[in-house]
C-alpha cells in the first residue's frame, strides 16, 4: 500500500508540474495568491510562484512524509503508528493539490469563489483529519502535542480520542456553513474544534495528577 501511495503521489506532483509547465506561456505576469475571508482578492505573487504553490508544495510534502520518522526521536518514533501516519500525510498531500487545483484555475480568471472553495475544503481536511486522529501516538510532529499530552501518554491517548470528535464535527459543521454561503462562521466552528482539545488535555492532566495516578509520563497509558 505505501508504494502504491507514493505512486501516486509522484504522478500526481508530475502531473502539476506538466500542467504548470503547459499554461506558463499563457498565465498573466502577476496572479493571485492570497484571499480575505470575503473571497476578495489581497495579494498578488509573480506568475513563478505557481511552481511553489504547487508542484514544489507537493514534492515539499513528499519529502517531509519519508523525512519525519528518520528525524523522530526513538521513544517518540512514527512506527507505532505508521500505517495512520502515512493515511494522514496523504491527507495533507492531497490538500496540497487540491490548493494548487484552486488557485491554477483562479491565475487564469475563471469564475470561482476562492475564499469559499478552499474553506471549504478545509473543513473537509479537518473531517477526514478527525477521522484517523485517535490513532496517532505520542510524537514530537504530529498531532496535540501540549506540554500535557508530551509528559503522559494516557493523556495524549483520551486526549486525541477527544480531538478526533471535535475536528469531526468542527469540519463538518464547518462545510454546512460554507455551503449556505457563511464566511465567518466557518472558521469559529475550525478553531473552536482545533482549541476545545488542548484545553481538554490541561483538564484531563490535572485531574490525573490530584489523583495521582500520573504514573510514569513514558510508559502510562498504552492502550487507554
Amino acid at each position: 500500500m505505501t508504494r502504491k501511495i507514493f505512486l501516486f503521489e509522484i504522478l500526481l506532483t508530475v502531473a502539476a508540474l506538466a500542467v504548470s509547465l503547459f499554461a506558463w506561456p499563457r498565465l498573466p505576469e502577476t496572479i493571485p495568491v492570497h484571499w480575505s475571508l470575503h473571497g476578495q482578492i489581497d495579494g498578488y505573487g509573480p506568475r513563478w510562484e505557481i511552481f511553489l504553490i504547487g508542484p514544489g508544495f507537493m514534492a515539499a510534502m513528499m519529502l517531509l512524509t519519508w523525512l519525519l520518522p528518520w528525524l523522530s526521536p526513538k521513544p517518540f518514533g512514527l512506527d507505532s503508528f505508521r500505517a495512520t501516519y502515512r493515511r494522514l500525510m496523504l491527507i495533507l498531500f492531497c490538500m496540497a493539490a487540491y490548493l494548487f487545483a484552486v488557485v491554477f484555475w483562479a491565475a487564469f480568471g475563471h469564475p470561482i469563489d476562492v475564499g469559499r472553495a478552499i474553506l471549504g475544503g478545509l473543513c473537509l481536511f479537518f473531517a477526514l483529519l478527525g477521522n484517523i486522529m485517535g490513532k496517532v501516538r505520542r510524537n514530537f510532529f504530529i498531532g496535540v502535542r501540549t506540554p500535557w499530552t508530551l509528559a503522559n501518554e494516557r493523556v495524549w491517548n483520551r486526549t486525541h480520542r477527544f480531538a478526533g470528535k471535535t475536528l469531526v464535527a468542527g469540519g463538518l459543521v464547518g462545510l454546512v456553513l460554507v455551503i449556505f454561503g457563511l464566511k465567518s462562521w466557518p472558521l469559529f466552528a475550525l478553531l473552536a474544534a482545533a482549541l476545545a482539545p488542548v484545553i481538554y488535555s490541561l483538564v484531563y492532566y490535572k485531574q490525573l495528577e490530584r489523583r495521582g495516578e500520573l504514573g510514569d509520563g513514558l510508559a502510562n497509558g498504552k492502550g487507554e
